[in-house]
C-alpha cells in the first residue's frame, strides 16, 4: 500500500472493524461497508481485495454518485455499438472490467431502482448484459459495496430493494467514526503533521503546542479521518517558525471575515451591531465558576497567542488589551515563559 493507504489507530473499535474485515477477505462473498464520511470505506475495500485469493486480479472501483443515473447502468454492465445515441463503439462495462477479481461500488445507496435490479441479477447468477445486447456474459465478480445511508431504513421506505440488500449483506463491516476512537486522534494527528513536515523539509517535527492538542481531541470531525488529514497538514503548512510546536489550528478553511454571505444582506439604516461570541462547554458541568472562567480565558489567550505567531503586541491589539494587561494575563496563566520562546 502507498502512503495514502495506511490503517493507523489504536482504538479497539477502529481494531475491530480492520480485523472483522481481515476475516472476511479470504470469502468469496459480497461485503458491505459501512460508515461516515471520511471514515476510510475505500481503504476497507482495499484491504478486502488485497487479503483475498483475487489480490493479482484487477480491483476496479466505481462511485455510483459520480455519475447521471442515465449513465450509470451503461457504466456497470457496458453496451454495444448503437444501443443509445452517442454510443458509437461497444464499451465493456466494470463488471467485464472486474472479471476474477473485485469490483467496489462506492455510494450504493445512490443507485436507481433500475440499476439495482439488473445489479441484484449480477449477483444472482454471475451473469450481465451489455445494454442493446441480448446475450448473457459470465463473470466471476466478488462485489464490495460502500455507504453512508441507512440501507435496511431506505428499504423499508421503497428506495432500496430489500432483496438486493439481502445478497449483499453477507458481511456488513460499520466502521466507527473519528470522535469515538478513543485515543487515534493524537495518533493521527502526530502521523499527518510528520508527514507535511517532512514534504516541507523541516529537519525536526516540533508537534502540536498543548492547547491545539487539547482542540483536536475536543472537535467533533463531522469530516472524521479526511477532515483530520486536512487540518492537521494545513496547520503545519501555515507554520511558519519549526523550532516552535504548532500553535494555531483553524478547523474551518472557510472561515473569514470576507467570505461572501449566502445571501446579500438587506440595506438597514441600524449601525452594525458585533455578534458577541457563543458560549463554549456545557453549563450544567460547572461546578467552579472561578476555575471555569479562568480556564476559558486561558484557551482564548493559547489560541490567539498561536493564532500571532506568539507577538505579544499583536496577541494583545487582537483581545482589545493593553500590552501590560496582556503580560499581566500571561503571568497568571503561566503562559509568559512559553510566550518569550524560554
Amino acid at each position: 500500500m502507498d502512503r495514502e493507504a495506511q490503517f493507523i489507530g489504536q482504538s479497539g473499535a477502529f481494531l475491530d472493524a480492520v480485523e472483522r474485515a481481515s476475516r472476511a477477505a479470504p470469502m468469496r462473498r459480497p461485503v458491505l461497508v459501512v460508515g461516515e464520511r471520511g471514515t476510510g470505506k475505500e481503504l476497507i475495500a482495499e484491504r478486502l481485495h488485497r487479503l483475498s485469493h483475487r489480490w493479482q486480479e484487477p480491483l476496479v472501483t466505481m462511485n455510483c454518485a459520480a455519475l447521471p443515473e442515465t449513465l450509470i447502468e451503461a457504466e456497470l454492465f457496458g453496451h454495444e455499438a448503437g444501443a443509445f445515441t452517442g454510443a458509437t463503439r461497444a464499451r465493456t462495462g466494470r463488471f467485464e472490467e472486474a472479471d476474477k477479481g473485485t469490483l467496489f461500488l462506492d455510494e450504493l445507496g445512490t443507485l436507481s431502482m433500475g440499476a439495482q435490479e439488473r445489479l441484484l441479477r449480477a449477483v444472482e447468477y454471475g451473469e450481465v448484459t451489455r445494454i442493446g445486447s441480448s446475450k448473457p456474459i459470465r463473470v466471476d465478480v466478488r462485489i464490495v459495496a460502500a455507504t453512508n445511508e441507512d440501507l435496511p431504513a431506505m428499504a423499508a421506505r421503497g428506495r432500496f430493494r430489500p432483496d438486493l440488500l439481502d445478497r449483499l449483506s453477507f458481511e456488513v463491516i460499520t466502521l466507527p467514526p473519528l470522535r469515538v476512537r478513543e485515543g487515534d486522534i493524537a495518533v493521527l494527528a502526530d502521523h499527518f503533521g510528520r508527514r507535511m513536515a517532512a514534504e516541507l523539509d523541516w529537519h525536526t517535527w516540533p508537534g502540536f503546542a498543548p492547547h491545539v492538542a487539547r482542540q483536536l481531541e475536543e472537535h467533533s470531525w463531522p469530516g472524521n479521518v479526511r477532515e483530520l488529514r486536512n487540518t492537521a497538514e494545513r496547520a503545519v503548512y501555515r507554520w511558519d517558525d519549526p523550532a516552535r510546536p504548532i500553535a494555531h489550528i483553524q478547523f474551518d478553511p472557510f472561515d473569514s471575515p470576507w467570505k461572501p454571505s449566502a445571501q446579500a444582506e438587506a440595506p438597514t439604516d441600524r449601525p452594525a451591531e458585533r455578534a458577541a461570541p457563543s458560549p463554549l462547554g456545557n453549563f450544567d458541568e460547572v461546578s467552579d465558576l472561578r476555575s471555569a472562567v479562568d480556564g476559558h480565558e486561558r484557551a482564548i489567550i493559547e489560541h490567539h497567542l498561536g493564532r500571532n505567531r506568539y507577538n505579544q503586541r499583536q496577541t494583545a491589539k487582537a483581545l482589545g488589551l493593553s500590552y501590560d494587561q496582556l503580560r499581566h494575563c500571561l503571568r497568571k496563566h503561566g503562559l509568559l515563559e512559553r510566550a518569550e520562546g524560554a
